[in-house]
C-alpha cells in the first residue's frame, strides 16, 4: 500500500517542533506527493522540573512518543539521539529508519553582559541541570557556581532574564533551531565542553513492520551520522551509564572517511576525569564504541559510574 500520509509524533516543545519541520521539509523535497501531519505530545521529562533520576530519568523524553508510535496513533517518531536511552534496546517492534545529517554538537554560553567563560568572575551562577556540564565546569572552572535549571530553551532564557541565574549553557544547535543564535556569547570547543552522546543528531523511528514507510524515510539518512551514532551509542551501552552519570563523547568521520571516537567519564565533582580516544581503522563503528568503553572501564569507569547515586 503506497504511503500518502505520514503522521509524525514528537515532543511538544518549540525546539522539538522545529525539528519536525526540518523532517517535513526534507520529506517534501524527497517525496513531494506525501502529506504529513504532526502529533505533539508532552513527555514526562517536559512536565517534571526536578531531578530526572526521580522520574526514572532514562526515557523521560521519549516514553510517551514511543507509546504513540506503538499504539498506531502515529507512523514516525522524531527524537534527539541524546534523549534515547542506550543502555537498553529500543521498544520492541520499533526500529531506526534514518539518522539525519548531524547539526552542531557544541555547547554555547549565554551571558547578558557578553562575557566569555574565561572572563566570568568567581561566584557567577550558571543555570544548568546537566550532570555532564556540571562535572566539566567543576573540573576546569571550580570558581563558578551551577544552579539547577530545567525546561525548554525558551523557558530557560526567560529564567535568565528573570535573574534566576547569571548565565546559561545551552546546545548551540538547539538555539539555532529556535532562531535564537543572537543570544550566544561564546560557542565552546569540544575540548572546553565535551558534548553528550548523540548530540546534534535527529533519529527517525518507525514500527519494524512498516516496510513501505521505511523505504520512504531511509533515503533521508546520512551515512556519517549513522556511523558516528552507532559508535557513540555502543559506547554508552557498554558503559551502562545512568541518568546521573557524567559521560560525554563524540565520534567524528574525518575527511578521509576515518572514524574516531573520543569519550570521557567524570565524577560529579570533576575531580576524576577518565579519557579515551581511538580510531576505528578496520573496526566497524559498534566495535569502536565497545573498544573505547573498555578503555574507560580499564581506567575505573565502572567504579565511578556505580559510585554515583541515582
Amino acid at each position: 500500500m503506497p504511503v500518502d500520509l505520514i503522521r509524525i509524533v514528537s515532543r511538544d516543545s518549540p525546539m522539538a517542533l522545529a525539528q519536525v519541520e526540518r523532517v517535513r521539509a526534507e520529506l517534501a523535497a524527497h517525496r513531494p506527493g506525501v502529506e504529513t501531519a504532526v502529533l505533539p505530545v508532552k513527555t514526562t521529562g517536559d512536565k517534571w522540573m526536578g531531578d530526572l533520576s526521580e522520574v526514572e530519568g532514562k526515557g523521560a523524553f521519549t516514553k510517551e512518543v514511543d507509546a504513540a508510535l506503538l499504539a498506531g496513533e502515529a507512523d514516525l517518531a522524531v527524537h534527539c539521539v541524546k534523549d534515547i536511552p542506550a543502555d537498553r534496546p529500543l521498544p520492541a517492534g520499533t526500529t531506526f529508519a534514518a539518522f539525519l545529517k548531524r547539526d552542531d554538537i557544541r555547547d554555547a554560553l549565554i551571558h547578558p553582559g557578553g562575557l566569555t567563560l574565561d572572563q566570568l568572575p568567581a561566584g557567577t551562577r550558571i543555570g544548568t541541570s546537566s550532570v555532564r556540564r556540571i562535572a566539566q565546569l567543576a573540573a576546569a572552572y571550580p570558581h563558578l557556581e551551577c544552579v539547577p535549571m530545567r525546561g525548554n530553551a525558551n523557558s530557560r532564557l526567560a529564567k535568565l532574564d528573570a535573574g534566576d541565574a547569571d548565565a546559561l549553557i545551552l546546545a548551540a544547535a538547539g538555539l539555532e533551531r529556535i532562531g535564537r543564535t543572537d543570544v550566544i556569547t561564546e560557542v565552546f570547543s569540544t575540548e572546553t565542553m565535551m558534548p553528550p552522546i548523540g548530540a546534534g543528531v535527529l533519529a527517525l523511528q518507525c514500527r519494524e513492520g512498516d516496510t513501505e514507510l521505511i523505504d520512504v524515510i531511509s533515503p533521508l539518512g546520512d551515512r556519517d551520522a549513522y556511523r558516528e551514532t552507532q559508535a557513540e551509542r555502543m559506547l554508552l551501552h557498554v558503559l551502562q551509564g545512568h541518568c546521573n552519570s557524567p559521560i560525554a563523547g563524540f565520534a567524528r568521520v574525518e575527511g578521509n572517511g576515518e572514524l574516531s571516537l573520543r569519550a570521557c567519564v567524570f565524577s560529579p565533582d570533576g575531580k576524576t576525569v577518565l579519557n579515551a580516544h581511538e580510531w576505528a581503522g578496520r573496526l566497524d563503528p559498534a566495535t569502536l564504541g565497545t573498544s573505547v568503553a573498555v578503555a574507560l572501564l580499564r581506567q575505573g569507569a565502572r567504579d565511578v559510574i556505580d559510585g554515583i547515586a541515582h
